[in-house]
Order: structure tokens, then C-alpha cells, then sequence
């Protein structure tokens, strides 16, 4: 089970994703309404996933590289009611694995979710296959 932790600055929008991320079978191990709690309930948990408000983001830019270095392997999810194509590439280059839009609909979110673990598995296996078949072929030069 993924441990994630929620920030957003509104209560109801916190409220209905850790419903909907519950409901999908992950622990939400706590809500943060500034990038400063949602920090310290990262270093308390050291949770798998992190879904935060496009806000937060914008509000606190710092805030993912400190993430992305003290967390690599975390899937971050910018979570907003708007998205275009700047935003989406902008939030791609600061490190942000997937979008969650509101209004949220939990199948739409967990599919969200899912769909971005797989692409995350199939990215590492490939970059591992890579590195393997590297190692091979300058094995096989030495001989």
C-alpha cells in the first residue's frame, strides 16, 4: 500500500481526495494546507506518493526541487481544476509524475494514479534493461 500525503490549502479538497485515496486502498498518512506542513508530514512519513495543489506549487517552486532531492522516487501529482499546455510542461521539467483534475471522480484519479505507476515501472525497467545490456557488451569488448 502507497503512503501519501495531501496538500492543498482548501479543507474540502483535501477531504474529498484523502475519501477517494482511502477508498482506493492508499494510506493517507496526512494533509498539509502549506507547503511547510506537507514538508514536515514528508519527513515524518516519508510517504510514496505526494498530491499537491498547482498553488502550492506555484506559490513555493523550491518546494519540488527539495522534494524531488530528498525524495526521488516519489510520485508527485500536481493536483488543479485547470491545466494547459505551459502548465503541464512547466510541472513536467520542475518533476511532477502526474495530473489529477479537479472536480475529482475516484475512478478517473485512481486510473490517474495507476496509469502513471506503470509508465513509472516500465521507465525504470527499461533504464535498467539499458544499463544491463551496457554492462554486457563491455564485458564482452574486454575479452
Amino acid at each position: 500500500m502507497l503512503k501519501a500525503v495531501i496538500i492543498d490549502s482548501s479543507a474540502v479538497a483535501r477531504g474529498l481526495l484523502n475519501t477517494v485515496l482511502l477508498d482506493g486502498g492508499y494510506d493517507v498518512v496526512g494533509q498539509g494546507h502549506t507547503c511547510a506542513s506537507g514538508m514536515a508530514l514528508m519527513v515524518k512519513y516519508h510517504p510514496q506518493m505526494i498530491c499537491m495543489a498547482r498553488e502550492q506549487m506555484e506559490s513555493d517552486p523550491q518546494v519540488l526541487r527539495e522534494i524531488r532531492s530528498t525524495w526521488p522516487k516519489s510520485l508527485i501529482f500536481m493536483v488543479s481544476s485547470e491545466f494547459d499546455a505551459a502548465t503541464v510542461q512547466a510541472a513536467h521539467a520542475m518533476g511532477v509524475n502526474g495530473f489529477i483534475v479537479k472536480p475529482f471522480k475516484a475512478d478517473t484519479v485512481l486510473n490517474t494514479i495507476r496509469n502513471t505507476v506503470i509508465a513509472m515501472v516500465k521507465r525504470q525497467r527499461a533504464a535498467l534493461a539499458a544499463q544491463n545490456d551496457g554492462a554486457a557488451a563491455a564485458e564482452g569488448g574486454e575479452g
